[in-house]
């Protein structure tokens, strides 16, 4: 099987491993190129805002709706410095999660959610989401078809014939 589709290609890409899913929540960590280290998550939620602050921090992509809030902003927060490459692209791809790996690169944070490609590594398979709900659960239906079925509720799947999966 050629890997034809194991690239980062953006300064946001990440390398997302999921290593346990049970109960309708997965777990796992994942990286990115500014950190050698790999930032865990326990369920699907503390992962999407942990990768939305990443994005905020690198500032890309630039969202085009700001966060509102009712309290006065810290001091320092509108100064963010950009990072510095730490770790090389086949270094971020050589990480795997116990029941899968995905590559996310988010190309555009628009009406308050992300779009963008998932490829899943295991199955050299890319397929372009439209939100994060839809993201998330492109993630779910594959580590639920590796860790065996639990919710027959899964909707979207890597194999619906209307996906909008990427070919060579």
């Amino acid at each position: 099987m050629t890997n034809s589709q194991w690239y980062i290609g953006t300064p946001n890409g990440v390398v997302v491993c999921v290593d346990r899913y049970g109960r309708g929540q997965m777990a796992g960590r994942f990286c990115h190129a500014y950190c050698r280290g790999e930032t865990p998550f326990v369920n699907e939620t503390q992962l999407v805002f942990q990768l939305e602050q990443f994005f905020d921090e690198i500032r890309y992509p630039h969202p085009t709706t700001n966060s509102r809030t009712f309290t006065e902003e810290q001091p320092g927060t509108e100064h963010r410095c950009r990072r510095q490459k730490v770790m090389s692209d086949d270094e971020l791809l050589s990480r795997h999660g116990d029941l899968g790996t995905f590559i996310i690169r988010v190309q555009h944070r628009q009406n308050s959610s992300w779009q963008g490609h998932v490829t899943w590594m295991e199955q050299n398979r890319t397929i372009h989401f439209r939100s994060v709900w839809e993201m998330i659960k492109l993630i779910e239906s594959a580590v639920d078809t590796v860790s065996g079925p639990e919710d027959a509720g899964t909707e979207l799947t890597w194999d619906d014939e209307n996906s909008r999966e990427q070919t060579d």
